[in-house]
């Protein structure tokens, strides 16, 4: 696979989930920010505020994240809101908060009745966001 270029960029903030499609989220705006030099936010949540859903990822996970990230020189945050708000609306929260340049999410596949029903976060954040929104696939 070919290497990636990255326009330059202040600010990268990135929905994270513990899921292949966060990960992959999390690697790519990793490497934009490492490429770029700059600043990430991790964004991750509950949904809409349970905390003991699967998508909520465990502080001692979030704290592995950010030692990646300072091993690597990255300056970050990581950001866990609890306000019993959506995924998309913490996302798009942190990107207007900290004037993000791009925002990186994760995208899985789901059938037309699944969106019909249950709606998007992905779409929510690609349709609202304030910047360049970057969906990744997982492998």
């Amino acid at each position: 696979m070919a290497e990636l270029t990255y326009p330059s960029v202040q600010t990268v903030v990135v929905g994270y989930l513990p899921s292949p499609e966060g990960l992959a989220a999390l690697a790519r705006a990793e490497a934009w920010a490492t490429s770029a030099g700059a600043r990430l936010v991790v964004v991750n949540t509950g949904h809409f505020g349970n905390y003991n859903h699967p998508h909520f990822a465990p502080a001692q996970e979030l704290d592995a994240i950010a030692a990646r990230l300072a091993e690597l020189g990255v300056a970050h945050e990581v950001e866990q809101p609890t306000d019993g708000g959506s995924a998309a609306e913490a996302i798009l929260a942190a990107a207007v908060r900290h004037q993000a340049d791009v925002v990186v999410i994760g995208l899985r596949r789901r059938t037309s009745v699944g969106k019909l029903i249950t709606g998007s976060t992905a779409q929510e954040v690609l349709f609202e966001a304030p910047c360049p929104v970057l969906a990744v696939k997982a492998d």
